[in-house]
């Protein structure tokens, strides 16, 4: 359960696919791909390049042109992804 935790750090790790430590230790690996060209601005995120550009801003994960994604959600797809071992 999410209890307002921040992402700490993110690793690059593969395709479209970072490495993601909170701030209370909870860490996994989160497929960034189904957000790669859904609106507007989320289209940059189709280049590569521009996609490994992605930093630790407010909390979460999020990119140069103002791209992000709720923290919330990334800690329910690690807390899944772990209920799925």
């Amino acid at each position: 359960m999410w209890n307002m935790n921040d992402v700490k750090a993110i690793e690059y790790r593969r395709d479209r696919v970072f490495h993601v430590t909170f701030d209370d230790g909870l860490e996994g690996e989160v497929d960034f791909s189904e957000y790669v060209g859904k609106g507007p601005v989320f289209e940059p995120l189709r280049d590569e390049s521009f996609f490994r550009k992605a930093s630790v801003k407010g909390g979460t994960i999020a990119w140069p042109n103002g791209a992000d994604i709720a923290p919330e959600t990334l800690y329910e797809k690690i807390e899944l992804a772990e209920r799925t071992l």
